[in-house]
């Protein structure tokens, strides 16, 4: 193996945390550097990792031992952030969603292209294995092509601690921002076709959360093939219990434990700086890395339940495999466990920089997914279809 790739975070929040695990144990990165405007974040990231810390994010990527940059910041930070490493010669993968806007997509593919750098977008849900794997199952030809695809997620995303532009779609909060981006990458994934028009609802139940929690999405192909994707962050049901109770993030939960969890929490907040304080105790700089260490023998990351319809099965990606429901028999493809959780982000990752490989989630695979969370909102907004022009 080559030299570790040496990276630079901007943004030591709850998206980080996620990917701490990760970047901790995978052999292929290293982490030199920080930005962050929490000083105590600061603090312990150079303690952990023995590595530079800025409070600026320019000072970051000029900083010549960073050789890419993991943008992690909140949404509406994320066009300059690419800009300003694309800049200085780093090369960029940038949290999803991409950015809020289709012209912010293009300044940063642009950015980047002028800068010679590789932008990946990610982590998404379509870097997990049991989707990549579902992909490479629908590739073979064993199955016909897909035909539809069904997508249902209920989690309890509206009631976790959020910052107020969280909770404002305008500064890209909502569910539609933060959780659509996962769900449609998954099925622009497995749909190996370009998708063509939009037609949606979305729900906001809950004055004092005043944002989409929920929407319903129909997506129509050029192949003639149709998805449809319903989410709900209202933390009522839980789609856990479909996947046997196996966590988003690949951890065992508890079936029997207390029900609304998060709701209860959350009352325990009674004003804004109270809930930010919330937040922060759940992102890096509190406690350290050995609080989001990943546990043994964890599940693949998942998002729900998900069927791709095929001429001759129905695929179903769970968190141990794929199960194959065939015209005769049923199976599950099995997946073994794994070993360093999200590792596909770093293999796509070191792929395209180190060996010069073009990234699966691109800028301008970034930019179409965008594009049809920007249609759901229109399409909710207006009550008519809506046309795409994006994609790829």
């Amino acid at each position: 193996m080559s030299e570790p790739l040496k990276l630079g975070v901007i943004g030591l929040g709850r998206a980080f945390t996620l990917m701490l695990p990760t970047f901790a144990a995978d052999p292929r990165i290293a982490l030199v550097a920080a930005s962050d405007p929490r000083s105590d974040a600061r603090a312990r990231f150079a303690e952990e990792f023995d590595a530079k810390v800025f409070e600026d994010a320019e000072a970051l990527c000029a900083d010549p031992d960073v050789e890419a940059v993991y943008i992690a910041s909140p949404h509406q930070f994320h066009v300059a952030h690419v800009k300003c490493a694309a800049k200085h010669g780093k090369h960029v993968l940038v949290e999803k969603p991409m950015a809020l806007s289709v012209d912010d997509c293009c300044e940063m593919i642009a950015a980047a292209s002028k800068g010679h750098v590789k932008l990946l977008v990610g982590h998404s849900h379509s870097f997990d294995l049991p989707y990549l794997r579902t992909r490479a199952m629908i590739r073979s030809g064993a199955y016909g092509h897909v035909r539809m695809i069904n997508a249902l997620n209920f989690t309890d995303f509206l009631y976790r601690p959020r910052r107020p532009e969280e909770l404002d779609t305008k500064a890209g909060g909502g569910v539609v921002f933060s959780q659509a981006a996962h769900q449609v990458d998954i099925v622009r994934l497995l749909a190996e076709a370009e998708a063509t028009s939009v037609r949606a609802f979305t729900g906001n139940w809950d004055a004092a959360r005043n944002t989409e929690g929920a929407y319903t999405a129909q997506i129509r192909f050029d192949d003639g093939s149709f998805a449809s994707l319903t989410y709900s962050g209202y933390a009522h049901f839980d789609t856990d219990e479909f996947m046997g109770w196996s966590g988003e993030l690949g951890q065992q939960r508890d079936a029997d434990g207390p029900y609304g969890r998060a709701r209860q929490a959350l009352q325990k907040a009674t004003s804004v700086t109270e809930e930010i304080a919330m937040k922060n105790a759940r992102a890096y700089g509190i406690t350290g890395r050995d609080a989001f260490r990943a546990g043994d023998n964890l599940a693949h990351n998942h998002f729900g339940l998900l069927l791709a319809s095929c001429e001759r099965a129905d695929l179903r990606p769970l968190p141990q495999g794929v199960m194959v429901y065939g015209d005769a028999t049923r199976h599950l493809e099995e997946i073994p466990a794994p070993k360093i959780p999200r590792a596909e982000v770093v293999d796509e990752l070191y792929d395209a920089v180190i060996a010069g490989t073009p990234p699966l989630h691109s800028g301008e695979w970034g930019l179409a997914t965008l594009e049809i969370c920007l249609a759901i909102l229109e399409s909710a907004k207006t009550g008519r279809e809506v046309e795409l022009r994006w994609q790829v």
